[in-house]
């Protein structure tokens, strides 16, 4: 068979071009976060937290946290378990997730090694503090596309990055915020600021993502922080030593090994 001609295949490329371009206009709000939600993050993920919690008088506490977290893509769900090293007054202390690709809300437990016992959050208790900084129970987790309504108010440039910006409102009349606009890089579909609005409209919180790689081929988020606008305080998470080939067992992520500590 002959090979196209020049011309032809020019047309073709244009075609192409003009196809993406109008796929591109026409993706929903809903699309967008659904690829954000299905960014491939890898079956097994290892790292070391470092989060920096500092207040309105700019006195600081800074936490150390080692992570792990499995994906099963046959089963729809992905287990992420964190335990608190240091320092003293939080060592021991470990916190599981499991998030469902099927939309069912997470489960979430923390183990408080004071009371020697694993406690469940409660679906009404999500929005309360982690650990007592400016992130919540439900923003440690993998929040769901279909637990909101998303529509897309623009596209612009944000940091450099082509960003689609998205409006999120919950379903859920008892989640403490109104409405949520995320910067989603255009087809890499990673966030790189969420800002947090209040029942009365009033900008409350935002998250920005102050370094953003990839690491074996997967996105990583390797510096962001949550600012309280009301409270003037922040939570800065920095992630180092991210490995993606690290052999992990089911067993890590249970209730058992919550009270264990980290695998040797």
């Amino acid at each position: 068979m002959k090979k196209p001609g020049i011309l032809l295949f020019a047309l073709i490329l244009a075609s192409a071009a003009a196809a993406g371009t109008l796929a591109a206009r026409t993706l929903t709000g809903m699309e967008v976060m659904e690829h954000v939600y299905t960014r491939p993050t890898g079956d097994t993920m290892y790292a070391e937290l470092i989060m920096t919690i500092t207040n309105s008088r700019g006195s600081t506490r800074d936490r150390s946290i080692t992570q792990y977290r499995i994906s099963d893509d046959a089963a729809g769900i992905e287990k992420k378990i964190m335990f608190f090293t240091a320092p003293a007054d939080v060592r021991n202390t470990s916190f599981l997730s499991w998030s469902y690709t099927d939309g069912r809300s997470n489960e979430q437990w923390m183990y408080l090694p004071a009371l020697r016992r694993v406690k469940r959050i409660a679906a009404g208790n999500t929005s309360d503090s982690f650990m007592g900084s400016d992130f919540t129970y439900d923003d440690m987790g993998e929040r769901h596309p279909s637990e909101d309504t998303h529509i897309i108010l623009r596209e612009e440039l944000y940091e450099g990055s082509n960003c689609i910006v998205v409006e999120s409102r919950p379903k859920d009349s008892s989640c403490p915020y109104s409405r949520t606009l995320s910067w989603v890089v255009k087809d890499e579909w990673i966030g790189l600021k969420k800002e947090y609005y209040d029942d009365s409209g009033k900008l409350v919180k935002t998250l920005n993502i102050d370094d953003a790689k990839r690491v074996d081929g997967y996105w990583v988020i390797g510096d962001m922080t949550m600012s309280d606008l009301q409270k003037k305080s922040t939570t800065r998470i920095r992630m180092e030593n991210v490995n993606f080939s690290r052999s992990l067992d089911d067993s890590l992520f249970t209730e058992r090994q919550m009270k264990i500590g980290p695998p040797r």
